[in-house]
């Protein structure tokens, strides 16, 4: 059976545009139309059932699917709050119909494909995806499939057909991790989320960048793991309690552990910042009205989903050019408060 691939390169163009032709998608100059149709006709090729579908008829929706955690308020989180806003905001200004919220149980396949073959949606995006092997092969399918989708703040490197909007982690944790050793701390420990999140993955090789840059060596000084809730950072308080001979500064991978790690912390009788100068990362609200205001990296969470919903609109108005998939990687900055002051013995220098 003849592919798309096999069609593009007979019609002497990209496989979006034997897409957006088959698919009736779009601008076409007649000239490239009837070269895809004649190609397509001589391989004899079938058009995907899926994308037929999706040509004949559009619901006006762009469905959103989030992870279910049971007793987990997602909307009240900074992080599920500043994507759907981005989210909204391009829509807001967009010519598709509206916004469709779904749920799929974290871990577990989904099936995405038939939400675009009951007309549901003409578009998908997919916030808190993992690496898991169901999810990531459910996703994957829609890369089959070829229809519009983006997957937020989630990198596939082994899938590049995969459409990705993403910050940039790594140099994120590294800069923050690189102020504490420019304030003179050395055992710096890190605070890292679940490791089948690709950003927990990348938060983690920037940490370790910085220390690996300064002398430090993995052994040296421990990494503890949490969920990216508040709950997870009280909770690893009593570990980084029982290693506090061996940590004069603590970085996390989110300001909701920071807060519960120093909230645990004082329950012990720390003295934060005294004691144990503790960052963030992602400069949520509280980060800034917590005691001590912590020292974060601002993460562009809006943009990330606003750029995700404005390429996915683009594309489904036919003005998206030859790409049909795209990766980008936002930058992160540094936002520096009193959770990680200069050390005594820095100040009379």
């Amino acid at each position: 059976m003849a592919t798309r691939k096999e069609v593009a390169r007979m019609a002497g163009v990209s496989e979006a545009t034997v897409s957006r032709v088959l698919n009736g998608v779009g601008p076409i100059k007649e000239s490239t139309r009837r070269r895809v149709l004649e190609a397509a006709e001589k391989l004899n090729y079938q058009l995907n059932a899926v994308a037929a579908s999706f040509a004949r008829g559009r619901s006006g929706n762009i469905g959103v699917v989030l992870p279910h955690v049971p007793k987990v308020h997602l909307f009240s989180t900074y992080y599920f709050a500043e994507i759907l806003s981005g989210i909204g905001e391009a829509v807001q200004g967009g010519e598709t119909g509206g916004l469709l919220l779904l749920y799929r149980k974290p871990g577990e396949a989904y099936d995405y494909v038939s939400l675009f073959r009951s007309r549901r949606v003409d578009a998908c995006l997919i916030l808190g995806a993992s690496s898991l092997e169901p999810e990531r092969q459910s996703i994957s399918r829609l890369a089959d499939e070829g229809v519009p989708f983006c997957v937020v703040d989630q990198r596939f490197a082994e899938d590049p057909r995969i459409p990705t909007i993403v910050a940039d982690h790594v140099e994120g944790t590294y800069r923050a991790a690189r102020l504490l050793l420019d304030l003179g701390y050395r055992r710096i420990g890190f605070l890292n989320g679940a490791p089948q999140y690709s950003n927990s993955r990348d938060r983690l090789a920037g940490y370790r960048k910085a220390l690996e840059e300064a002398g430090i060596g993995g052994e040296a000084v421990p990494v503890f793991e949490g969920n990216y809730s508040r709950k997870s950072g009280y909770e690893a308080a009593e570990a980084v309690h029982r290693e506090l001979h061996r940590l004069d500064a603590m970085l996390c991978a989110n300001d909701r552990m920071a807060i519960g790690l120093i909230q645990g912390l004082r329950e012990r009788g720390c003295r934060i910042p005294r004691d144990l100068p503790v960052v963030g990362y992602d400069n949520s609200d509280a980060a800034a009205l917590f005691d001590p205001p912590l020292t974060t990296v601002e993460v562009p969470f809006f943009e990330m989903g606003k750029l995700a919903a404005e390429r996915l609109i683009k594309r489904l108005s036919g003005n998206a050019g030859e790409e049909e998939t795209f990766q980008a990687v936002l930058p992160t900055r540094l936002v520096i408060r009193s959770s990680s002051p200069i050390r005594e013995e820095n100040e009379s220098e």
